[in-house]
């Protein structure tokens, strides 16, 4: 018999503990996100109040067992029962080591019987063996049998007072009325990535191994509110990076993409470059990622850029500068559209032809549709061509209206179709009424634009109209929406209302540049805001009220056309 290794004797490796055992929680005090039954477990301990029969229902590794295992210690403890065991006696040791005669942690997974159940009765009726308590822990309480359920209603709800039940299960709708009458029930909570994510923190600086702050943020969205599987996955970490946790390594050790990746893909989408989204999906194909976290992790880039949109600053952290870009060219209602396409993707990828084929079909469907607005139902994405085959020249036909994406049917493939001619008559409006900073916002609101066009304009200030040259004002903030592309599709737009595609020329933005349409829609809410906020002031018995000490909420009045 040789050696392990080179220099690693065979009693190293056999004696590792997993860093979910390792760090198991001994006292009330080092438990994550479970606050509330720890306050209510302390309360009933140091109080004397202590119920015969405690359920705990919640996801798998939350800190159901070890709650369990710490009100086992608390009521045994050599020192005194408190909520605060001393973790340095025979009883508390043997309980952490899992030894302790007095408490009986039963599998009802493999127990699920009637006669186990009357064992178990028959044995709750002796005294405790070394502790002042018998304390039962039956895991998984809701795969017992029916039978055994009935035969251990009586010992349930009257118990001998030297025994405590401690039931645990992650799925409480299967257990009978009956057993959750006779219960107290508390529901532990999923763990937020914040908490994994801390405790994964603390436990590498204590054990002494160097990790990048985006490793620990993978792993603990990968542990999915659980802090044992989270725990679970950093022991997998390190053995898989020799013990150096580098973001590049976790990633490929999860099968994830990178974060610049779904960037892209939203940067694609908020241009409306089709080629450009394809060629994304394509170098993201060469890593065989799983196509069902690369939406999960879409949608919630999604979601962070609808917070930033409707409630700025709630996330807690800056968006990276891409997905600030598309939180300010896109519409809000379209991002929830396309949050709803992602989720919606993800949930059909299994009946997709293939992963790649439900995942390109998602990406496709966000770049077809629009949420239904102003002007009508949904509409395809950017048009490529605007030109008619030469072998259809001759004929055209009006397309069919689009459907609106609340009842979506079966689309129907793009036809190449002769755009509708334009009308003979003259056009809606000229460039010599195109002379000042409210003509250009009437053009603005009445051009029919839509999506990042429609940003770029309402975020333009007009400077002057002159020789077919039009001059605009953008913010350096918006800088990101005067691409090659929306210019084009801008000027193509204004055409039939000046008569001419204009050449659109961009100066320094002043403090003299007229009014954008943003800015007017803000100060027209504001108005509209002031105005109903004097209303409801002036009424007479509102006054008296004030008179009398109320006071008003902030941004509880809306007006009445404020949808």
């Amino acid at each position: 018999m040789g050696r392990v290794g080179p220099d690693l004797p065979k009693r190293a490796w056999m004696s590792y503990l997993v860093l979910a055992r390792k760090w198991r929680p001994r006292r009330f005090a080092e438990l994550v996100g479970q606050e509330h039954v720890v306050r209510a477990l302390s309360n009933a301990l140091e109080t004397g109040k202590v119920h015969h029969a405690f359920l705990f229902t919640g996801t798998r590794g939350v800190g159901k067992t070890t709650i369990a295992r710490i009100f086992a210690k608390s009521l045994n403890c050599e020192r005194g029962a408190g909520a605060e065991p001393c973790g340095e006696c025979g009883a508390c040791q043997d309980i952490d080591a899992g030894r302790y005669v007095d408490l009986l942690e039963i599998d009802a997974a493999s127990n699920t019987g009637v006669d186990d159940v009357r064992e178990l009765i028959d044995n709750a009726q002796y005294m405790p063996a070394r502790g002042r308590t018998k304390v039962y822990l039956i895991d998984e309480v809701h795969m017992l049998s029916k039978s055994a359920f009935n035969a251990l209603l009586k010992t349930l709800e009257e118990p001998p007072s030297h025994v405590k039940f401690l039931l645990a299960t992650t799925d409480p709708q299967k257990l009978p009325v009956t057993v959750l009458s006779r219960c107290l029930q508390f529901n532990l909570r999923r763990l937020e990535l914040g908490q994994i994510g801390g405790q994964m923190t603390r436990i590498l600086a204590a054990e002494g191994i160097a990790a990048e702050p985006g490793a620990i943020d993978l792993l603990a969205r990968a542990a999915d509110g659980s802090l044992r599987d989270g725990l679970s996955l950093l022991d997998q970490a390190i053995a898989y990076t020799g013990g150096q946790l580098g973001e590049a390594a976790v990633t490929a050790m999860l099968g994830t993409v990178d974060r610049g990746q779904v960037d892209g893909l939203l940067e694609a989408l908020a241009a409306g470059d089709g080629a450009a989204l394809m060629q994304r999906v394509e170098a993201m194909a060469s890593f065989s990622p799983d196509f069902g976290h690369v939406l999960e992790d879409l949608a919630v880039a999604l979601h962070r850029i609808q917070l930033e949109q409707l409630v700025p600053g709630a996330s807690g952290e800056a968006l990276a500068p891409a997905l600030a870009a598309v939180a300010a060219s896109q519409p809000p209602e379209l991002v929830q559209l396309w949050y709803q396409m992602a989720v919606s993707g993800r949930r059909d990828l299994g009946i997709a032809p293939s992963p790649r084929v439900g995942f390109e079909m998602s990406l496709l469907r966000m770049l077809a549709f629009r949420p239904a607005g102003e002007g009508g139902g949904a509409r395809p994405g950017p048009v490529v061509s605007t030109e008619a085959p030469p072998s259809r020249a001759s004929g055209s036909r009006t397309a069919p209206p689009m459907p609106s994406f609340a009842d979506p049917p079966r689309p129907e493939p793009p036809r190449h179709e002769p755009a509708p001619p334009a009308p003979a008559a003259a056009p809606t409006r000229s460039g010599a009424r195109l002379a000042s900073a409210e003509d250009w916002l009437d053009l603005v609101a009445d051009a029919g634009l839509r999506g990042p066009v429609r940003e770029l304009a309402a975020h333009c200030a007009f400077c002057a109209y002159a020789d077919g040259v039009l001059s605009l004002s953008l913010p350096d903030s918006f800088d990101h929406l005067r691409s090659d592309s929306l210019l084009r599709q801008l000027a193509a737009a204004l055409a039939p209302h000046l008569g001419a595609e204009p050449k659109l020329r961009f100066e320094a933005a002043r403090a003299a540049a007229g009014e954008t349409l943003h800015d007017r829609t803000q100060r027209q809410r504001g108005e509209r805001q002031a105005g109903a906020e004097a209303d409801f002031l002036s009424d007479p018995v509102v006054a008296q009220l004030v008179k009398q000490g109320a006071t008003l909420v902030p941004d509880s009045i809306r007006p009445l056309d404020d949808h």
